[in-house]
């Protein structure tokens, strides 16, 4: 096994390198990693299902058959939501769906298990993702490795603790209003939310909430994020739709330097009302930097409605929880039963929308997506804070509210540059570029146009290059 120390001086790809040159083993980087999340999750409670012999059997099994990919033994963490894993109990983040087993892996998990990748378990969410801190009457609360007292973010929150306090260096997340995103922003990561449909969706959804909700990683490299992402992009059979990859592998696109561009940069929210100075210097630091790279950087803001597509954007993801329990009227208590209180309030909503108001929802999104779209006509790319502020206090947004419509106010009050893009489907990355005075991380966000995946994640690897961070607290 690797020491900590030498554990921690690795990303994925590098310790997928060492495996290649002999240096070590595939069974001891996935006996290290197995070592490292019992060391460490006690403190942080990011992982919340094991399966550390079967991973290794699994392991043992291909090594035995001359099996080889390049991640053999690379370990990985599967978030428990909207994930299948065979035989891998998937509870949504609830108390009401413990021990809930599925008996396939989703395309994306099987294109991982596939390339080599050690599955060993899940990592923590919140109740069916609903909230942007990971804290859940199944699991209890997920710690922030930079500062105990503070959350991880949500709603990938444990891949996102796990990751920063030095479990592994990459895990899955899931992102339907910045929940990839923020997480990585608050532990200090990249997190990237791929085009819409760029990863398969399949096989047990097509349209994955109109194509709202999305899947990847949070990681401590760009190459990492490029490198799972040349794993498990491309359409599964039967997708709806999907979104193109590159003939050239992610990998190597992220080395190649992109031409001069244009750069728009946004240092307050999108409707243009003041954010925590902290994260408005993060945007503008980028911005610099940028420049100083030789892009052409203008501040602007975007024109379109933002509170009328975030609004229309949430409440046609809430109306999709009304297939949770099929049938018609109210819910009754036993439907409710083992619910957080804030679920049981969203579930309740779910079943009063109209098809009426649900169809204009998805013409109000059409609409303003349109119209932020046309911001990319004038700019290859936007900059903007990650979050409107840094790392929250546990218990800052409580699924044991009851009050939907001030949740939800207060959920885009404190993340107001996440969910449009997932509204609109466009490539986005958030990069840990600044830190607050007391050494906290702060993010800035990128985001291309629609399929421009590549060059978000050259310009992003431009910025790790130019100004590295410190992935991982001390």
């Amino acid at each position: 096994m690797l020491t900590r120390d030498e554990w921690m001086s690795h990303d994925l790809v590098g310790l997928a390198g060492l495996v290649a040159e002999g240096q070590i083993a595939p069974r001891a980087v996935l006996e290290t990693a197995i070592r490292e999340i019992e060391a460490q999750n006690p403190r942080v409670n990011a992982v919340v299902v094991t399966a550390f012999e079967e991973a290794l059997d699994a392991l043992d099994a291909r090594v035995e058959a001359g099996d080889t990919p390049r991640f053999l033994g690379m370990p990985y963490l599967i978030k428990d939501l909207h994930a299948p894993v065979r035989g891998l109990p998937l509870s949504n983040g609830s108390e009401r769906f413990k021990g809930t087993v599925f008996d396939f892996d989703s395309t994306l998990v099987s294109r991982l298990r596939a390339a080599g990748f050690g599955l060993l378990g899940r990592s923590a969410s919140p109740e069916f993702g609903l909230t942007l801190e990971t804290d859940s009457a199944a699991w209890g609360t997920t710690r922030n490795p930079w500062d105990l007292e503070r959350g991880a973010g949500g709603s990938s929150g444990g891949a996102g603790a796990a990751v920063a306090s030095g479990m592994m260096p990459a895990a899955h997340a899931t992102d339907s209003a910045g929940s990839i995103r923020i997480p990585a922003a608050f532990n200090g990561l990249v997190g990237f939310k791929p085009s819409r449909a760029l990863n398969p969706f399949g096989p047990h959804r097509g349209d994955p909430n109109h194509g709202i909700s999305h899947e990847h990683a949070v990681a401590v490299s760009l190459r990492d994020t490029a490198a799972i992402l040349d794993v498990t992009a491309g359409p599964d059979t039967g997708a709806p739709y999907f979104t193109a990859k590159p003939s050239t592998p992610f990998e190597a696109l992220i080395e190649q330097a992109p031409r001069r561009l244009r750069i728009g940069l946004v240092t307050t929210r999108l409707d243009g009302k003041p954010v925590d100075p902290v994260c408005a210097a993060a945007a503008e630091k980028t911005g610099r930097l940028l420049s100083g790279l030789g892009h052409e950087v203008e501040e602007a803001l975007p024109d379109f409605d933002v509170q009328a597509l975030t609004d229309a954007m949430i409440r046609v993801l809430l109306a999709s929880l009304a297939g949770l329990f099929p049938g018609a009227g109210e819910l009754g208590e036993e439907e409710l039963a083992g619910l957080e209180p804030m679920t049981r309030a969203a579930l309740r909503y779910s079943r009063q929308v109209s098809l009426c108001d649900h169809l204009q929802r998805t013409a109000v999104i059409n609409r303003e997506v349109r119209r932020l779209a046309a911001y990319f006509d004038r700019f290859d790319l936007m900059v903007t804070p990650a979050t409107a502020t840094p790392p929250l206090p546990h218990k800052s947004l409580p699924m044991t509210a009851t009050d939907l419509d001030g949740f939800l106010d207060r959920l885009f009050e404190l993340s107001p540059f996440t969910a449009p893009f997932n509204a609109s489907g466009m490539p986005a990355i958030v990069l840990p570029v600044h830190q607050t005075p007391e050494g906290l991380p702060i993010a800035s966000q990128l985001i291309g146009k629609m399929a421009d995946d590549a060059l978000v994640l050259k310009v992003a690897r431009q910025i790790e290059v130019a100004s590295p961070w410190r992935a991982r607290p001390a």
